[in-house]
């Protein structure tokens, strides 16, 4: 996937921010912290709580970034 979520998960570990907190708040499901640690899709309602609670926005924390075979765009 060429959206890599590194920035995000760098920004998690210096606020402390682990799956315990994720879940006790509510910000967002396990499944999305899985997705998140092995480079899954996630939705914008996502980002949008995420960039809430890192009081950032979404190009603080998501990276494009071209696969392997040179293709921009998963499903071309």
């Amino acid at each position: 996937m060429p959206i890599v979520y590194n920035k995000m998960l760098a920004r998690f570990e210096e606020k402390g921010i682990t799956s315990y907190k994720i879940k006790k708040d509510k910000i967002i499901g396990q499944a999305t912290w899985k997705k998140i640690h092995e480079g899954g899709h996630i939705d914008t309602r996502t980002l949008g709580a995420i960039c809430e609670l890192l009081e950032c926005q979404p190009g603080d924390l998501l990276e494009y970034v071209k696969d392997d075979e040179g293709r921009q765009f998963e499903n071309e």
